[in-house]
């Protein structure tokens, strides 16, 4: 069980200050000291991962002008349940006019037998700024791990202005190693992810980023500043090998040194 609040606005020069934080239970917020503008915030749950009948909410407020970094210590593991029990992540951001969110996490990785239900829920000012990724792992495939018995629906929502600009949903349950071994689902990939773009360059961006997928992947505009990427990759490995260049070209910067430990 865990939640955290955090809430970050830009000062009058215009460095990003932290305003106020909220934090509970497993879940912990670190702040690395950077030399820049933003705030580079860590997404830490100290009960290793997420369990049935867990749950976490994370809430981060970005005030006008602020820039963040979100990202976590490692990847979240999502494990094996008891019957009938479901864990639950939910992730709110709120991000004003002006500001600029990176929302980075690493991997979820689905171990057998996981019953999880996430939500993510992000509202943008109409000229708010935000790079989002979401990686996703099926199984170890170091441990020879085939996912036939799980439970797993993921929600993405994206609202600019109180209006819907992207919306993603996946529903995985029972054998989900078998339907997404179809041609027409994943084709037996062992890692996803998708990722998207919303600036004013997101069409100018987008054949640099075409010309580095893979034969899986694919990225589109849905709209004159919104790219969106999806990715499937034979394994965690593969999906790091082709997505992180990929996200740094996109946020102009390194990634956090978290997702290279």
């Amino acid at each position: 069980m865990g939640g955290g609040a955090v809430t970050v606005a830009a000062d009058e020069t215009g460095r990003t200050r932290l305003v106020s934080l909220r934090q509970s239970g497993a879940t912990k917020l670190i702040f690395p000291k950077k030399e820049t503008h933003d705030i580079e915030a860590i997404l830490v749950n100290t009960a290793g991962g997420v369990t049935g009948g867990d749950r976490f909410d994370l809430t981060a407020n970005l005030g006008a002008g602020a820039r963040l970094v979100l990202t976590t210590q490692a990847a979240e593991r999502a494990y094996r349940a008891q019957a009938g029990e479901v864990g639950g992540v939910t992730t709110r951001l709120n991000v004003q006019s002006g500001a600029r969110l990176d929302w980075l996490p690493q991997e979820l990785i689905l171990f057998n037998g996981s019953a999880l239900h996430r939500r993510l829920d992000i509202d943008l000012a109409p000229d708010a700024q935000l790079l989002m990724v979401e990686p996703l792992v099926f199984g170890r495939a170091a441990m020879g791990e085939t996912l036939n018995n799980i439970t797993f629906r993921d929600r993405i929502t994206i609202r600019r202005a109180g209006q819907p600009l992207y919306m993603d949903a996946l529903n995985l349950s029972g054998d989900a190693a078998a339907r997404l071994a179809r041609p027409t689902v994943a084709n037996g990939a062992g890692a996803m992810a998708c990722v998207v773009l919303v600036r004013p360059d997101a069409a100018a961006v987008l054949p640099k980023v075409r010309a580095a997928l893979p034969p899986t992947a694919g990225a589109s505009l849905i709209g004159e500043d919104t790219l969106v990427l999806r990715h499937l990759a034979e394994d965690s490995f593969m999906l790091r090998r082709d997505l992180v260049p990929i996200l740094e070209h996109l946020s102009n910067r390194n990634l956090p040194t978290s997702w290279r430990l």
